[in-house]
């Protein structure tokens, strides 16, 4: 996954799962990688990845288009 880069992060799936088709619906291909602790639940993320070549329009629209609050 070299040319694979983080645009989002989460402890909360859902949100990983909504950043992901956002990103879809705007055509970048866009994949979660699960990085949670099997034993421990509390500990780790879930990573939205995109392509290095749609990451500086993946991230303008994680922070222009995406609000959780």
């Amino acid at each position: 996954m070299s040319r694979w880069q983080k645009v989002f992060s989460s402890s909360m799936q859902y949100r990983s799962s909504i950043v992901q088709s956002v990103l879809q619906e705007n055509g970048i291909k866009a994949v979660i990688v699960n990085k949670k602790d099997s034993a421990y639940q509390i500990f780790g993320e879930y990573e939205v990845h995109v392509d290095s070549e749609n990451l500086l329009k993946a991230i303008n629209i994680v922070k222009n288009e995406i609000s959780f609050e």
